[in-house]
């Protein structure tokens, strides 16, 4: 059990990576192109001690900003009216519970002989969020770079895992890359840009320390602790354990390298390679591939296939199965990962495992319409927030789920009775987005045409069971009531050929 978690927040942590490498895949099939990063010497690869550092709150000033150019590629969307940022100050953090290391609750402000880059803010600097991570909630900032010997680098994966020890719930948000945040002591930018800016420039707490209080000011939540991780050591760690079964409902299809040895700077060298749909075995690199590509889709979709990993990471190390890979993992972990997490720190967290399921993780996403794209004034692609929204996403996402709760009592059994292999488990990972737990039985038949939810609740409650049809996007003729109060569960999902897997998670949310 000691060995679980104490991979478990690292293992998070692990997939970050992926989000991050540079982009040599062709940008469409007919017409392939291939980029070619030139990096510039950074002066660390190894984030130092992070010191909790609270906001200082500077009033900017007005001039030219420095971006960080790198194209997204998504369309425009249309932008909203913006609404103000709650016009509140940042207040002292409290201490969070399991006597992890957390901010001292004192406001400390940068030391007087500390002078920023002359680089300032322009006009329309928002208003700092108020602090709106409580003393019962442990976060950990997840990012993923490319810290290779002699190269710059930034954090262009950013997760926040909040974790809730009372209510045993995990909540996990993607932060895009193009987020246009208020970075401390600096000005507007990328929020990519904060934490090598915080390297290169001796921030307190370095680039640990800009990045979180960047995140603090711009979102309320106070970071906790921090993890980042470079790519190679994802691969090795996939491959340690054996590979990882990804549920994908929806088949992905990007360029790929035909294999990781080869040249990227050759068009032969790479093919459009499709994943899923259905329960896919990936080893290092495919995981990484997987959660990483986006020429073919967008940062926003990448933040989904990210989660995806992530979830299914959760499920393999709480499996019985991954103790024995333990001792060859750990090397892995303790060369790639940089956290100020300790060993004993992650043992106490171990503990915990047992009251977790993939059904208390709720996955959140920083995009539209909460956010909406733009340009800078240097002509930079950026994401803007629309304040009220925001508020609440972060509201939603630090907030304990009533509905989580209720339907940890709801059991819903999933047998797979179509002639496509793998949709039970796809069916399951789909409920376990909107927090109902599930199991997985046989069916007497891979020969049903039609799916049917059988309702054997004695109370037949129509609201949830409209709720459990909604989720599978199934509609009332698929529901046969038969009240049996001696079931072991309260609903069984029998998947017909006419069941579609591919859902999107956004929304499924409770």
């Amino acid at each position: 059990m000691k060995a679980r978690l104490c991979c478990l927040l690292t293992f998070l942590a692990l997939l970050m990576t992926a989000c991050n490498l540079p982009s040599g895949t062709p940008e469409s099939a007919s017409q392939p192109q291939f980029v070619v990063v030139t990096r510039v010497p950074n002066p660390t690869t190894t984030p130092t001690p992070f010191r909790p550092q609270q906001v200082s709150q500077a009033s900017p000033t007005r001039g030219d900003v420095t971006v960080f150019e790198e194209p997204s590629g998504e369309d425009l969307l249309p932008s909203p009216t913006l609404t103000p940022f709650p016009a509140v100050t940042v207040g002292p953090s409290p201490t969070a519970t399991l006597n992890l290391p957390t901010p001292d609750g004192t406001q400390s402000l940068l030391p007087e002989n500390w002078t920023p880059p002359n680089i300032y803010a322009p006009a329309g600097v928002p208003t700092a969020f108020p602090l709106m991570t409580d003393s019962d909630t442990v976060t950990f900032l997840l990012l993923g770079s490319d810290l290779r010997p002699g190269s710059s680098f930034r954090t262009d994966t950013i997760v926040i895992a909040a974790l809730r020890p009372k209510s045993g719930q995990i909540s996990l948000l993607s932060i895009p890359r193009d987020f246009w945040v208020y970075i401390p002591e600096w000005g507007m930018n990328k929020v990519n840009t904060a934490y090598q800016h915080g390297e290169l420039y001796n921030y307190p707490g370095k680039g640990p320390g800009l990045l979180k209080d960047t995140l603090l000011y711009n979102l309320g939540i106070r970071i906790d602790h921090v993890a980042m991780v470079d790519f190679d050591g994802f691969r090795r760690v996939v491959d340690t354990l054996g590979g990882v079964d990804v549920p994908i409902a929806c088949a992905y299809t990007d360029w790929r390298l035909i294999d990781p040895s080869l040249n990227p700077n050759y068009e032969a060298n790479w093919h459009l390679y499709t994943a899923g749909p259905g329960l896919v075995h990936m080893d290092g690199d495919l995981a990484l591939w997987y959660a990483r590509s986006r020429m073919r889709s967008s940062d926003f979709d990448r933040g989904r296939r990210q989660q995806e990993v992530l979830r299914a990471l959760f499920n393999q190390i709480l499996s019985s199965d991954t103790l024995a890979k333990i001792p060859a993992l750990y090397n892995d972990i303790t060369s790639t990962v940089a956290t100020d997490l300790t060993l004993g720190n992650m043992i106490q967290l171990a503990w915990m495992a047992p009251q977790f399921t993939s059904a208390d993780v709720r996955s959140y996403y920083l995009k539209p319409p909460i956010v909406y794209s733009t340009f800078s004034d240097g002509g930079a692609y950026i994401l803007i927030p629309n304040g009220d929204q925001l508020y609440n996403l972060v509201q939603r996402f630090l907030t304990d789920s009533p509905q989580v709760e209720a339907r940890e009592s709801v059991k819903v059994e999933v047998r797979n009775g179509s002639s496509y292999a793998d949709w039970d488990a796809l069916a399951a990972s789909r409920l376990a987005y909107a927090g109902f737990e599930t199991s997985l039985a046989p069916a007497d038949s891979q020969g049903y045409d039609q799916t049917l939810l059988y309702d054997f609740t004695a109370g037949q409650d129509n609201e949830q069971v409209q709720l459990l049809l909604a989720v599978l996007g199934l509609n009332g003729s698929a529901l046969v009531s038969v009240p049996n109060s001696e079931s072991q569960v309260s609903y069984v999902l029998l998947l017909g050929n006419d069941y579609k897997p591919c859902f999107n998670p956004d929304g499924m949310t409770p």
